[in-house]
């Protein structure tokens, strides 16, 4: 499968602080690559990197299978959406009217305003100036704007870190259908939870490094001790090991009808991270 963003020994240096340091990855064509981490780790160094937004002290990064620098060109920037913390959105407008613009910028139709409100559950919203607007509500906006072309890579940067839970899945559900269209997206976050839900591929990030890239379940099963935990009816849990010795007491318990529920002991993104990094989540 083709590569859409291939990155390789990247760094970035502020003054005396390092952001990023030998960072790689590829990120697939039509894949959700999720970049985790907790804040100040370097995530958003680097999305701006990547959106041509901030230069490299070192290293190279591509996307589109051409050097950042070229992203600035108009040619690319209709290729991409971004959604980060800046919202770049105008107060005195209604949601409509910004979305309008957009139209206009990327020859899109006014169609398109109705159907991404409605993925970030605003249509009833949009005559509402967007400086009336609650700061999540002003994030669904900016992601709305960022997925009002279509584009073919999409960059979100904690899309909903002030979203409540409904409102969370709803952008899930859009960011899936965006997905099965075709868009690419990079996804930072520090929600585990979601990174699960939507990821193909994670990456965890900490001070700047790349510490573990695979799939959710590939992490999940390689840092899985085997054994599952059985909840019995007088609400004993009893946690029995992999083999025909812990298959022999769950035939016996099942078998005496004493099973409520049975989980396999994996453990989460959020789990591993900390006992990869010693570092939570925040």
């Amino acid at each position: 499968m083709e590569n859409i963003i291939e990155v390789s020994s990247l760094a970035k240096v502020f003054g005396n602080q390092t952001a990023i340091e030998s960072v790689d990855f590829r990120v697939k064509k039509g894949e959700i690559f999720g970049f985790l981490g907790p804040s100040g780790s370097g995530k958003t160094t680097t999305i701006k990197i990547l959106t041509g937004q901030l230069t490299p002290t070192s290293g190279t990064a591509k996307v589109f299978g051409e050097s950042v620098s070229q992203l600035k060109n108009s040619e690319y920037r209709k290729r991409f959406g971004v959604l980060t913390d800046n919202s770049g959105l105008y107060g005195r407008l209604s949601i409509y009217d910004n979305l309008k613009l957009y139209c206009d910028l990327y020859d899109v139709p006014l169609s398109k305003i109705d159907e991404v409100l409605d993925a970030v559950n605003l249509k009833q919203e949009k005559s509402k100036k967007v400086s009336t607007l609650s700061k999540g509500m002003t994030q669904r906006v900016t992601l709305a704007r960022a997925l009002i072309h279509e584009p073919e890579l999409l960059f979100l940067d904690e899309p909903t870190s002030a979203l409540d839970p409904t409102n969370s899945l709803h952008i899930h559900d859009g960011l899936r259908a965006l997905n099965e269209k075709g868009t690419t997206i990079f996804l930072t976050t520090h929600d585990m939870q979601e990174a699960e839900t939507l990821c193909d591929r994670v990456a965890f990030l900490n001070n700047g490094k790349i510490q573990l890239l695979d799939t959710p379940d590939k992490l999940r099963k390689s840092y899985s001790d085997s054994t599952i935990t059985v909840e019995l009816t007088n609400e004993e849990k009893v946690i029995l090991p992999a083999g025909s010795e812990g298959a022999n007491q769950l035939f016996n318990y099942m078998n005496t009808n004493q099973v409520v529920t049975i989980h396999s002991n994996e453990l989460t993104l959020g789990e591993i991270f900390v006992q990869v990094t010693g570092r939570k989540l925040a």
